[in-house]
């Protein structure tokens, strides 16, 4: 048993339970790191902040019922000197943008976790940056054209959380899944569906949802 003064302690915010169990063992392997806890909700991830002081938090961007990048945004806002590695399936140059300008301090995809998240977590324990060399060129690839890779719209006016509705209508989710799914009321989402076509400046709502799943599937290749 490792004990408590020799290891740097970690909290997990994910909602899936597979991944949170693989993270944790594959973790808890390192003699100077272990996982004090796994949370899948920005209010629990509050209360473990405040009960286990953690050295280090591992959040999703994906949450059932919250956005992570706003997670991380707030943690920053609170706890500015305790490092945040932010993990998600998608390796698209946006969420990666947007999390490290939220306070975050690294940013590694789930494909990629199992071979690189123990090195992702020293580095950012260590004071640095962490991202891989994929995510880095097209962060710099973001920066010189401003424009979302292959679909012709820019999404940088969109707000975390309009973002994260764009990115469920690509997954082929409706306005009550959504809903259902964000813990949001259909009137809010109807909002959200708006803004979001207002900014883009789509004029119809099958237009919307056409480039939804196109951005969808071109960030899944």
């Amino acid at each position: 048993m490792k004990e408590e003064s020799s290891h740097h302690k970690i909290i997990i915010v994910d909602d899936h339970p597979i991944f949170c169990l693989g993270m944790t063992e594959l973790i808890n392997k390192e003699p100077d790191l272990l996982v004090a806890g796994s949370v899948d909700t920005a209010d629990k991830a509050w209360d473990a902040l405040k009960k286990d002081r953690p050295d280090l938090m591992i959040v999703d961007i994906s949450l059932a019922q919250s956005n992570g990048i706003d997670l991380v945004a707030d943690i920053a806002r609170e706890y500015p000197d305790l490092p945040v590695l932010v993990v998600s399936m998608y390796d698209d140059s946006m969420y990666a943008e947007r999390a490290l300008l939220a306070g975050a301090r690294g940013y590694v995809m789930k494909q990629r976790a199992i071979g690189h998240v123990v090195t992702a977590i020293r580095q950012v324990l260590g004071g640095n940056i962490y991202a891989s060399d994929t995510i880095k060129e097209k962060m710099l690839q973001r920066m010189i054209s401003r424009k979302s890779p292959k679909t012709g719209v820019s999404l940088d006016d969109l707000s975390n959380r309009e973002l994260e509705v764009f990115r469920l209508m690509g997954e082929g989710l409706d306005s009550k899944e959504i809903a259902a799914r964000l813990h949001l009321s259909m009137k809010t989402i109807g909002t959200y569906r708006e803004n979001i076509k207002e900014k883009l400046h789509l004029k119809h709502y099958t237009e919307l949802v056409k480039a939804a799943v196109h951005w969808t599937h071109e960030m899944k290749k």
